[in-house]
């Protein structure tokens, strides 16, 4: 007797036909096993767009770290600015007391010798003794308009009659008030009259104190060294206040990189943690394809329309390699544990462009003439008509300077990949810049400048040599 019963895929023994169960339940429960694993699936396919958005959000962490610390480099700097601002004011104001002092001392003898002067002035009256041709009636007529003393009149002078009749008359001028006419004083007894003035005045400027009494001199020299004092006590004051201005952006720049931290810290644990979610989900999406094949090899196939599906559910996960700067996808510590401060210290330290050292403008210039020699190429102005070879050459040579320039001087000009020109670039340029002079010098056909070429070439096979050199010394340096 032959048993028609079949057997299994892997070759084992048939399941019982009492306890197998339905082709309907086995579909069924393959089909939940698929839609579980493509569940898995569609999760799992956000895990790129995570990765890309954290390395976002350490790159924003980055520049958030830059920006602060310019911020604050920033704020020494004016802070610097305006202390050495003030102490120089300040000591200007020091230097000048001493040169204040003798000032003050020459505007007190000038006031101490001019009340000398004017009280000498106002003691000496007008007697008709001391004036030639000036009677007693005429000293009346004076003292009625209020000349008594040397001190009330300062000089004569003509001009015409009060009441416009007559020739011109002689007006007196007195200290106090408008000049005054008086009848019998005209020009015999107005110069009299005023040489007695002067020479009382010489006499009076002589008799006056050459130097201040020595009180008013240390009266002075108090208020020289009060303000001396008070000028030395605003140089401490505003050393004083700017190092209290350099502890408060101290405070203020520690107090920034604290808020930056813990949101880092932060930021970092809940990306650790989204990150052992996928890993989990990783793991269970291969745990359910083991478990689908092993539905497989043990029920076999259950339906042509459920083949495409099953074929699907076993590919295999894709491995997203992680991003630069984003930690890798296996976490071996805890999931909550926070970041040490010193990941987060030593990530924060990768290069990262800072303003203020992009490439200099000046670059145009080279770049400018290398443009016009592809254009124009070399020995082909003046007259001069250069060979077909030497036509390409300077052309290609000229033109691959050109776009290597652009590539190196766009990129490094622009605010978020600021950087300086490398090291050896300068030297390259001229080293071209030299040859392709040289070879104009070749060609030129009108000049003996052969020598002078040989020269040029030299140079410019220095220049590159050297400024290859640098390059490949940087590049060394930078990738070991």
């Amino acid at each position: 007797m032959i048993d028609s019963t079949p057997t299994q895929r892997d070759g084992s023994a048939p399941v019982p036909p009492a306890i197998a169960p339905s082709p309907s339940a086995i579909r069924a429960e393959r089909r939940q096993l698929i839609e579980s694993i493509r569940a898995l699936r569609r999760l799992l396919d956000k895990r790129p767009a995570f990765e890309l958005s954290d390395q976002r959000r350490l790159n924003r962490e980055a520049q958030n770290r830059n920006r602060a610390e310019a911020t604050h480099g920033k704020a020494l700097q004016r802070i610097h600015e305006r202390q050495t601002h003030q102490e120089a004011s300040i000591n200007r104001q020091l230097n000048g007391l001493d040169g204040k002092r003798e000032s003050q001392e020459q505007r007190a003898l000038a006031v101490l010798r001019r009340e000398s002067i004017e009280r000498t002035l106002g003691r000496t009256y007008l007697t008709s003794s001391e004036v030639n041709g000036i009677g007693k009636g005429l000293i009346r007529d004076l003292a009625a308009h209020g000349i008594r003393t040397a001190a009330d009149f300062e000089r004569v002078s003509w001009g015409k009659a009060p009441n416009g009749k007559g020739g011109d008359v002689l007006y007196i001028h007195r200290t106090k008030g408008a000049k005054v006419h008086i009848n019998g004083i005209g020009q015999h007894r107005g110069r009299p009259l005023l040489e007695w003035r002067q020479s009382v005045l010489t006499r009076a400027e002589a008799r006056a104190p050459r130097q201040l009494p020595p009180d008013e001199r240390h009266r002075i020299a108090e208020i020289i060294d009060a303000e001396r004092v008070r000028v030395r006590k605003e140089l401490s004051e505003a050393s004083q206040a700017a190092d209290k201005a350099r502890q408060e952006a101290t405070q203020l720049h520690t107090e920034t990189l604290g808020r930056l931290t813990a949101a880092e810290e932060e930021a970092a644990r809940l990306a650790a943690v989204r990150r052992t979610e996928f890993d989990t989900m990783a793991e269970k999406l291969l745990g359910l394809q083991e478990q689908l094949s092993a539905h497989m090899d043990t029920y076999g196939d259950v339906g042509r329309r459920i083949r495409r599906a099953q074929s699907r559910a076993l590919r295999p996960i894709p491995q997203a390699p992680p991003l630069s700067g984003v930690p890798s996808p296996r976490v071996p510590e805890d999931a909550t544990a926070p970041v040490s401060l010193t990941k987060l210290t030593d990530r924060a330290r990768k290069p990262h462009p800072t303003p203020g050292t992009r490439a200099h403008p000046a670059w145009l210039v080279p770049i400018l003439y290398f443009t016009l020699t592809t254009v124009v190429g070399v020995g082909e102005l003046g007259g001069n008509s250069a060979s077909l070879p030497l036509m390409i050459t300077s052309r290609v040579v000229a033109f691959a300077a050109t776009a290597e320039l652009l590539r190196l001087w766009i990129p490094r000009v622009r605010w978020r990949t600021a950087a300086p020109m490398p090291s050896g670039t300068g030297w390259q340029t001229s080293g071209v810049f030299l040859g392709l002079t040289a070879a104009g010098m070749f060609a030129d056909e009108h000049s003996d400048v052969f020598r002078a070429a040989c020269v040029v070439s030299v140079l410019a096979a220095l220049c590159l040599l050297a400024g290859t050199g640098l390059r490949i010394g940087k590049d060394t340096t930078t990738s070991s």
